[in-house]
């Protein structure tokens, strides 16, 4: 695939803390906000920022709190719900907008899911790519993720703050091995509960001799070397924080309505087995206004492994709900 050029970073203050965001577009283009997951970052926008650019939206994408260039508070507390959110919130304060069309991808979306429940009134339209909306569960998170690979599940794994520099020194394999293509489909009801433990994992393709084939790779040499590169100098102590405020953000939501009334676009992958399209089977009962789609083959890294086709998803409903020109 090619990677389009990112735009220029520029430091923004949010408030408590500077993000490294990307502008591209007309300045008085339809806004709308580009939220990456972990481990990424803005740069896994490249495409959708060109392609909406080019559209006439006004595109904003930043490095999350403790990703890339942005600045990473290191106490864990720094990460909760609120605080993130409240980084949006400011950005677009920042930029003078009232409103945005908000995109998440990953753990990109998960926050802004929790935005849309808790400043919807920032919101002109949220769109969900890979993870859905989903109705608070019953349980903290964590219990639900040990029941599914107990221990060594990744995310349980991640609460241990000793994990900070696991990944420290290879981050070249961290990557070619994070990035890597999906089961086809019709295994995806096979895999052991084992596919959660990634550092496990990790260690075991490390050992095994790191990346066999480009084609087990959804992500090409050249911009897994920009990722490996920028997190050597961050470490990925900030993106884990995310993952040890799960059980405080669902303290936080309880109580929250998590019913949406502004327009919602649902973009699932078929192959992606961490957040497999049944799971947005909840959301025509708490977005009463949903547009959902499936990408077919794809995984996780859908800005990877479908570039083109998520753009025209995206274009497609952003110019039907909310036409740049």
């Amino acid at each position: 695939m090619t990677h389009p050029p990112m735009p220029p970073a520029q430091k923004i203050n949010v408030g408590e803390v500077s993000l490294s965001v990307h502008l591209a577009g007309p300045e008085d283009g339809v806004p709308v906000l580009l939220m990456h997951g972990w481990p990424e970052l803005a740069l896994s926008w490249a495409q959708q920022i060109e392609d909406l650019a080019n559209a006439g939206y006004r595109v904003i994408a930043a490095d999350n709190r403790g990703f890339g260039a942005s600045d990473a508070p290191y106490e864990v507390a720094a990460y909760g719900v609120d605080k993130l959110v409240g980084d949006f919130t400011g950005l677009l304060d920042a930029l003078g907008i009232e409103k945005a069309v908000w995109v998440g991808h990953d753990w990109g979306g998960i926050l802004m899911w929790h935005a849309a429940c808790l400043v919807p009134e920032r919101f002109l339209g949220a769109v969900g790519v890979n993870t859905p909306n989903l109705p608070r569960g019953s349980v903290p998170p964590t219990d639900v993720f040990k029941e599914r690979g107990g221990e060594d599940h990744y995310i349980i794994a991640f609460q241990d703050e000793a994990m900070d520099d696991v990944f420290k020194g290879r981050e070249d394999d961290f990557f070619a091995f994070s990035f890597a293509a999906p089961a086809p489909v019709a295994d995806l009801d096979k895999l052991p509960d084992s596919i959660t433990h990634l550092p496990k994992r990790f260690e075991k393709f490390v050992e095994r001799g790191g990346l066999k084939s480009e084609d087990d790779c959804v992500v090409p040499p050249e911009i897994r070397k920009v990722y490996a590169e920028t997190y050597a100098k961050s470490g990925f102590r900030g993106g884990m924080n995310w993952y040890r405020n799960f059980d405080a953000n669902w303290e936080r939501l309880g109580g929250v309505d998590h019913r949406l009334s502004m327009p919602c676009q649902m973009i699932a992958a078929e192959c992606d087995f961490m957040l497999p399209p049944k799971l947005a089977a909840w959301m025509p009962m708490l977005c009463s206004d949903l547009d959902m789609n499936v990408i077919e083959d794809i995984g996780h890294w859908t800005q990877y492994e479908a570039p083109a086709e998520l753009s025209e998803l995206m274009l497609g409903w952003l110019t039907r709900r909310f036409p740049s020109v």
